[in-house]
């Protein structure tokens, strides 16, 4: 199963939004995709129609070792597409894991346990780098990274790219970056084409050449519990996403891009 962190410390990025798109184009394009709400603000879920009446079982207790990771799943409206919710008692959970035996792994432990029911796992981090995220980088093979086109990206990105390479060095050698997707683009705003630029020139070929334009159908699609490919699959954002993802899948290990 290949694993993929979704995480920048920055809130507000487009991070929720590109999981939850990205999840259904990837179940859409035939991949069994799991994707782990690791947000206590529950937004992954609520987008994919979870409603908090149907969260008694979540990551929380997945984390804290009270249940299974398969015990904890849901299904979604979205064939091949199902999710770990979240609630409000993850916020609490890095103070209980700080005093826990392997605090970084319990994600990955959970993970490693089920059975071969998914192609793809994806996991939503909090807009921290904190236990929660670093649980996520740990348990992912490869980070997938939301970039917001406005002025203070870089920096955001560069403290993001020092946590990754302190996980590698004493925790997941095997964690490599899959891509950066520049998000809200707005190509009448000439910020928004420098940002792009600045990012090129940073870091290359890790930057996917779809680009996720602002789009209201996109902020939306949320409210009515549906992923926009779902609410309006014609809209710009949507067949942002779907170019996205078939991106996503020209990077994926040879086994799994031909699934």
């Amino acid at each position: 199963m290949i694993r993929i962190a979704i995480a920048n410390q920055k809130g507000g990025v487009g991070k929720t939004t590109t999981a939850i798109n990205l999840a259904t184009a990837l179940a859409a394009s035939g991949f069994r995709v799991l994707l782990i709400d690791c947000d206590p603000q529950g937004n992954a879920s609520t987008g994919l129609g979870i409603e908090r009446s149907r969260r008694d079982r979540s990551v929380y207790q997945v984390l804290i070792g009270a249940l299974s990771l398969d015990e904890a799943i849901c299904a979604t409206r979205v064939p091949r597409l199902d999710v770990v919710p979240a609630t409000p008692d993850l916020s609490g959970a890095e103070l209980e894991l700080a005093d826990m035996p392997d605090r970084v792994r319990r994600l990955n432990d959970a993970i490693a346990q089920m059975g071969g029911r998914w192609d793809i796992c994806l996991m939503d981090c909090p807009p921290s780098l904190g236990l929660l995220t670093v649980n996520a980088l740990v348990a992912a093979r490869s980070l997938l990274i939301p970039l917001q086109c406005e002025f203070f990206a870089l920096e955001g990105m560069s403290q993001l790219l020092h946590t990754v390479e302190r996980v590698r060095a004493r925790f997941n050698p095997a964690l490599a970056i899959l891509g950066v997707a520049l998000t809200m683009y707005d190509r009448r705003n000439r910020l928004s084409e420098q940002v792009a630029e600045d990012v090129r020139a940073c870091v290359g070929a890790l930057v996917f050449a779809t680009t996720i334009p602002r789009n209201v159908r996109l902020s939306e699609a949320p409210s009515h519990g549906l992923p926009a490919l779902l609410y309006d699959h014609r809209c710009p954002g949507s067949e942002a996403y779907v170019a996205l993802a078939r991106e996503v899948i020209a990077r994926l290990p040879a086994p799994a891009a031909a699934a």
